[in-house]
Formats: structure tokens, C-alpha cells, sequence
């Protein structure tokens, strides 16, 4: 359901691609606009990216985001969100992140899923995920927003393209079929000291259920996931907050390292 006219869509992703290019955040859009619905805040996402196309960014791949139970009852919701993934998004692995690309960065480490073969319809199982994936490999997500403080609610984080940043993708491609993906433990390092541990099944459970649902969450939006997209599947404990200078590592078992640097 929308309450909104296709103008304010258009309004509210102007606003958010300002906020972006000079680095100043907004009051929370659920403020600005107080009748504003999830799908509402799709449309918004959604023409934010067909403008950044527009200027010649390209869609790589989709993320996951509100996999875990915590995060859920902190906006009260009962399932994850989506954004898009651009080229313009990815570090390479050991790489440094200019500080003047980030807002407000936090870090999460996730495993992705890149798919040899297409996920299209309503009712994609993990078990189309499983077979669809051409292997996974561990990655760190920066995510940020253009809210002021994070204060957000689901329909800020959604219209903000699900709060993402940036990405890095690290380790070795392992084959899914070669471990149990729901039970890949990970350490999440932030200047040689673990901040965070977590697993697999963190993610609703299993990983890959996690693709599941968003393949048939994009299908409602006549959207899909294609062969070649890299699917960041969704973090495996709590995000870090990072700072000038800081340098963040993931390692998981099987999969490997992955490691970024923020500029001072």
C-alpha cells in the first residue's frame, strides 16, 4: 500500500541523493512525511537508483538488511529489508576508504552469495538459492546513513537504499555446497581486537534463507536477482562504528579473511 503521490517519491530520493553528494544528513523522512509506508519507501530507493543508472552507476548485486532478532524488535518489524548494490560501492579487499565517501560508517561482516544462475518467481527456497549459487566468500559491509544520528525507522532505512555504503569482498570463493554455511563461525576485528563474533545461522537461521526472501521480496517489485549479482546476505552480529584511522578485519572459518582501512 502507498499513501504517497510518484512527486513526493521523486522529492524524497532528490533529497537523499543531496544529502549523499554534500555530505549533510536529513531529519528523519518519517517526521518529514509521517504517513509514509514501506512501499512507499521502496519507490523512493527505487528511483534513487534508476537516477544514479542514469549517471552511469550499475547494479552489481542487492543486500540484505534486519537479519537479525535484535534489529527487528528495535524497529519493530517481523522481516529483513533490501537495498541495491552499485559498482561504485566496492573496496578492494585490504583497500582504504576515503573518509569523505562515508557519513556515518558502521561496519558489519557478512558472507556473500554470488549466483551462476538466476532467482526469479514468488517462491524461491533455499534450497533455489543453494543450487543458483556460484560460491560464497567472506565480505565486510559499510553501511551508513543519511539520517541524522541513525535515527531511523524501517521506512528511513528502506528509502535510504537499506543504509548502504560501501562493500568489500574478501577470502576465497568456496563452493556452498562445501560447508554448512549456517554454521560458518566469524571474529570481527577492529584494530587487532575482536569487537564482535557471530555465525551463519544468525542470519534468520541460515544464509541462504535469508537470499530466499529477497528473491521473492523483489519479485513483488517486479525486480529479480540475476546470474553474475553478488547478494550480501545479511550481518552476523551487531555493526561497529568506525572512525578516522580505524582498521577493520573479519576472518571466517572456511572462507577466509577480509580487511579495510578508513583514511585518517
Amino acid at each position: 500500500m502507498t499513501t504517497l503521490q510518484t512527486e513526493k517519491w521523486e522529492y524524497y530520493s532528490k533529497l537523499l541523493l543531496k544529502s549523499e553528494r554534500e555530505r549533510q544528513p536529513l531529519s528523519p523522512l518519517t517526521e518529514l512525511e509521517p504517513t509514509m509506508t514501506v512501499n512507499d519507501a521502496y519507490q523512493i530507493q527505487l528511483r534513487t537508483i534508476e537516477q544514479k543508472m542514469k549517471e552511469g552507476h550499475q547494479v552489481v548485486g542487492k543486500k540484505i538488511g534486519l537479519t537479525s532478532a535484535a534489529m527487528q524488535q528495535l524497529l519493530g518489524v517481523d522481516q529483513p529489508d533490501y537495498g541495491h548494490l552499485l559498482d561504485s560501492m566496492m573496496i578492494e579487499n585490504g583497500g582504504t576508504v576515503p573518509w569523505e565517501r562515508v557519513m556515518q560508517p558502521k561496519v558489519e561482516a557478512e558472507i556473500a552469495f554470488v549466483l551462476k544462475r538466476d532467482l526469479v518467481g514468488s517462491r524461491i527456497t533455499v534450497l533455489d538459492v543453494l543450487q543458483a549459487t556460484d560460491y560464497i566468500v567472506p565480505a565486510l559491509e559499510i553501511v551508513d546513513s543519511r539520517i541524522v544520528d541513525w535515527k531511523i525507522r524501517l521506512e528511513d532505512t528502506v528509502a535510504d537504499n537499506a543504509s548502504s555504503g560501501l562493500y568489500v569482498l574478501g577470502g576465497k570463493p568456496i563452493p556452498v555446497h562445501s560447508v554448512d554455511v549456517a554454521q560458518i563461525g566469524m571474529a570481527l576485528y577492529r584494530n587487532g581486537e575482536v569487537v564482535n563474533t557471530g555465525v551463519g545461522a544468525a542470519a534468520l537461521g541460515h544464509p541462504a534463507f535469508c537470499v530466499a526472501w529477497l528473491a521473492n521480496k523483489l519479485y513483488e517489485y517486479g525486480k529479480e536477482l540475476r546470474a553474475g549479482e553478488v547478494v550480501l546476505s545479511g550481518a552476523l552480529s551487531a555493526a561497529v562504528s568506525a572512525e578516522p584511522g580505524d582498521f577493520f578485519s573479519a576472518r571466517f572459518a572456511h572462507l577466509g579473511e577480509v580487511r579495510v582501512q578508513f583514511a585518517l
